[in-house]
């Protein structure tokens, strides 16, 4: 269709009348520019409307037996596959009570019988006029609706393909930790749900798209040891205490780096904020005692707070160069003892009552074989049915 214009050339009318002259009538009239059908009874049009092939706009007689022309119209407007079929009364009902009674329903317009053909004929090309205008607005609308939600898509898929290759990258430099980052986002959005029913933390775990973006954001923890030299990262063994020093500015690191991936694109992205505060604040600890900045408290962002559970769980339970992962159970223990200390108590709580759940994802994202093999055992299923998840 290249021109609105042209609707009306093909539209289809459908004349809703119980007397046959009636019928006859309206049908010589519109047969040369419209495709015509006509019934004569208000459920034999309610059918025709709701069949594949609706009609464009209905010319509806009001005094029928059985079903009156208000009645199919009424119908008509409560059924969303025929609401927007325009509907022309087309009556011997003269009162002005009549009339505004029909509008109410619905009807576009109305026409008193005896009619006037040109009449009949302007105000029909007019109502189709207006229905291919809001047709095409309405395909538009959900042609631009179908647009926006594919770009929505893309633009999330390459903030999870962003966020995944810097998070990668970073895992790359110890080999030891390779599933490290699915198992913390997964723990840090556990707890998350846990506690968004707790009055401490709702007003911002309430919001469903603060957990997602915490998910997203919690692989980007440990972006900063990129940054941390191979002799100290890989060291087998404890840090002298200047190795320490240069391993804390890992959270400088991480924070700074998307902070400048951030001031290169120009603008705030939600999606980031997390991040940061999630690389910076994650070693701070409840009593003050973490680093950089030593904060203490309520005064640590949720985010980072989140990320310190996941994050210690998963270090104790995990092989490092320098050990071997310990059992959960002490590590449940350990967290259990860093209430208050090291960690928000009620995330602790939250923890402790999750603590299964927590096993249950160590095991699906495990790294060596060996760990493959406690997940089989913790699942009661084989080994080969666990490489297949």
């Amino acid at each position: 269709m290249n021109n609105l214009l042209d609707f009306t050339e093909k539209a289809t009318i459908l004349v809703v009348d119980d007397t046959p002259d009636n019928l006859t009538l309206m049908s010589g009239l519109l047969k040369d520019t419209y495709k015509v059908k006509v019934c004569h009874s208000g459920e034999r049009a309610l059918k025709i409307a709701q069949s594949e092939t609706p009609p464009d706009l209905i010319l509806l007689d009001i005094m029928m037996p059985e079903m009156d022309g208000y009645e199919v119209c009424k119908r008509l407007k409560l059924d969303p596959n025929t609401r927007d079929i325009p509907v022309i009364f087309l009556t011997a009902k003269t009162e002005i009570d009549d009339e505004t009674h029909g509008l109410e329903l619905g009807a576009v317009d109305y026409i008193t019988k005896p009619i006037s053909p040109p009449i009949v004929m302007a105000r029909v090309k007019t109502h189709l006029g207006m229905k291919g205008v809001q047709d095409f607005l309405k395909d538009k609308n959900s042609y631009l609706e179908a647009e926006v939600m594919r770009r929505t898509a893309e633009v999330t898929a390459i903030q999870d393909v962003t966020i995944h290759a810097m998070a990668s990258l970073a895992e790359t430099r110890d080999s030891d930790t390779g599933n490290h980052i699915r198992r913390t986002q997964h723990y840090v959005k556990l707890l998350a749900e846990k506690l968004r029913f707790n009055p401490r933390f709702s007003h911002f775990l309430n919001d469903d798209k603060n957990i997602e973006l915490l998910f997203k954001s919690a692989p980007l923890h440990d972006i900063g040891k990129v940054g941390i030299p191979d002799r100290i990262l890989l060291k087998p063994g404890r840090f002298e205490p200047f190795e320490f020093e240069i391993m804390k500015t890992h959270t400088t690191l991480g924070r700074d780096a998307i902070q400048q991936a951030e001031n290169e694109l120009g603008i705030e992205m939600p999606f980031l904020k997390f991040a940061k505060e999630i690389a910076y604040y994650h070693q701070e600890k409840w009593d003050g005692t973490g680093y950089p900045e030593g904060l203490s408290g309520d005064d640590i962002p949720i985010s980072a707070r989140l990320m310190a559970v996941a994050d210690v769980y998963d270090a104790l339970i995990s092989r490092r160069v320098y050990k071997a992962g310990m059992p959960h159970d002490k590590a449940v223990q350990i967290i259990s003892e860093g209430k208050a200390t090291h960690f928000d108590p009620d995330m602790v709580d939250a923890f402790i009552e999750l603590q299964d759940e927590f096993k249950l994802i160590a095991a699906t994202y495990a790294d060596s074989d060996e760990d493959i093999d406690k997940k089989a055992e913790y699942m009661n299923i084989s080994v080969a049915e666990i490489i297949n998840l």
